[in-house]
């Protein structure tokens, strides 16, 4: 999981990372957002509207860790949910998580 999350901080500062749930949601609206990872301990309503808004805007979801390790990834407090803007760095980022779910099981 280290290689996404070092992946993910590359995204944050070159300014292809949003955080928060409602910038999040408004980046998925806006069909800005590539990809949104979403914090496995995020608040359950927090979950429903993100996961709701991904499947009706088409946008990948990738359900991670915890608050605490995606804000320490973004250099930040806690964070439930952060989105990817940029395509390829959505693309790198997914294809390392699939590669760590691969190797784990």
């Amino acid at each position: 999981m280290n290689k996404v999350f070092g992946m993910l901080g590359l995204a944050k500062r070159a300014g292809k990372v949003s955080t928060g749930a409602f910038v999040c949601g408004n980046m998925i609206k806006s069909r800005k957002a590539k990809l949104v990872l979403l914090a496995g301990d995020a608040a359950p309503n927090t979950k429903k509207a993100i996961r709701n808004s991904c499947k009706y805007y088409n946008v990948k979801l990738i359900e991670i860790s915890d608050m605490e390790s995606l804000g320490h990834a973004t250099g930040g407090g806690e964070r439930a949910v952060v989105s990817v803007n940029d395509e390829n760095f959505a693309k790198a980022i997914s294809d390392k998580y699939i590669l760590c779910e691969t190797e784990k099981g």
